[in-house]
């Protein structure tokens, strides 16, 4: 770990290489797990102010569980994440006729029906974020699942971070990106010797 502001950032942000294969995953980090999507109070507020812009974008199912556990859900640790359908997938997706599951808050941004995005958490992933009381802790979360996409960015010799970059920066700001991709260079050049 080292730090960067008031972040914690695990070196295996710059180890891991990553590029997501959708392809080949179908999309199973929005179906798989036991928990939803971490959310942001913000983004709470923007999905109830914006749930009937999202709702044609999502699955009949989808559409059911949030109507009944609402727009966002709190764990045991009081946390707020994403409802699930039946327990599983989250409850925002839909599928493309591939069947690959896809974000239904994405899907009504890119057709114009709302400026909302995808949670910032989903954007991440699997770079996982979680605040504690003097810092922010900035980790890789090594799920199985992902496999394809660690085999695609060592194919691609793409480093985790640089996968995630635009949703580095949608949360922490490009000088914060831009001080990070310096550490990644400086850690390279380290561990070359």
């Amino acid at each position: 770990m080292f730090q960067l502001g008031d972040t914690l950032v695990s070196e295996q942000l710059f180890e891991q290489s990553f590029t997501c294969d959708i392809h080949a995953c179908k999309g199973a980090c929005c179906v798989e797990g036991e928990a939803g999507a971490p959310l942001e109070l913000d983004e709470i507020e923007q999905l109830q102010k914006h749930w009937q812009e999202v709702k044609p974008h999502l699955t009949k199912a989808g559409i059911a569980a949030i109507e009944v556990q609402g727009v966002a859900t709190q764990n045991a640790f009081k946390e707020w994440e994403t409802p699930l359908i039946d327990g599983k997938a989250c409850a925002y997706i839909n599928y493309n006729e591939s069947g690959i599951a896809q974000c239904g808050i994405e899907q009504a941004n890119q057709a114009a029906a709302t400026h909302l995005e995808k949670p910032i958490s989903c954007h991440l992933y699997p770079v996982r974020v979680k605040n504690y009381s003097a810092f922010v802790a900035v980790n890789y979360h090594e799920w199985s699942i992902c496999a394809p996409g660690c085999a695609l960015g060592s194919e691609l010799k793409r480093p985790l971070y640089q996968f995630v970059q635009q949703a580095l920066v949608r949360k922490f700001g490009q000088a914060w990106y831009n001080a990070l991709h310096t550490a990644a260079q400086e850690f390279g050049a380290k561990n070359k010797d």
